[in-house]
């Protein structure tokens, strides 16, 4: 997609900066950084962004061109010894070491963030929590009542 095409699917809310993230697999702020540093502002008062920039607008511009591509080598998923894929081996006398940290071998995470309508008295519980510990409790939960259930 053009980054004019993008820019005009944010102010029309087509799209929203969350949704760019994932597809491009990024964080929000990186999209908000790219955008930026294209020379676009976001102007709160009329929700559209207004060029700040000294040259021409890049609005012809592919916004993946913006993003790092993955590496690709000869290195294989496979090839992974351990469970958190910290260290990987690789076979090919082509590859060394800095071939394989540039290729991501970060595990998936092992939460995703999902939202739900809760009822106002079972928010109120969830909210007497920390924050940080919210996670933990509706999972805990979670994960009784399946236990008990027999789905897990």
């Amino acid at each position: 997609m053009l980054v004019g095409e993008i820019l005009n699917k944010i102010i029309t809310k087509e799209i929203t900066i969350n949704e760019l993230a994932k597809m491009y697999s990024v964080t929000d702020q990186t999209i908000q950084r790219k955008i930026k540093k294209l020379g676009y502002e976001w102007d709160k008062k009329k929700s559209t962004y207004k060029y700040i920039g000294k040259s021409t607008q890049p609005l012809d511009t592919d916004f993946s061109t913006l993003f790092r591509k993955k590496q690709t080598s000869h290195y294989k998923h496979g090839q992974v010894k351990n469970k958190d894929k910290k260290k990987a081996s690789y076979s090919n006398n082509t590859s060394d070491i800095l071939d394989v940290l540039l290729i991501r071998t970060k595990a998936p995470p092992k939460r995703v963030y999902q939202g739900f309508y809760f009822d106002k008295d079972v928010l109120s519980i969830i909210n007497s929590v920390p924050k940080n510990y919210k996670s933990e409790l509706i999972n805990e939960a979670l994960r009784k009542v399946f236990k008990e259930k027999g789905l897990l």
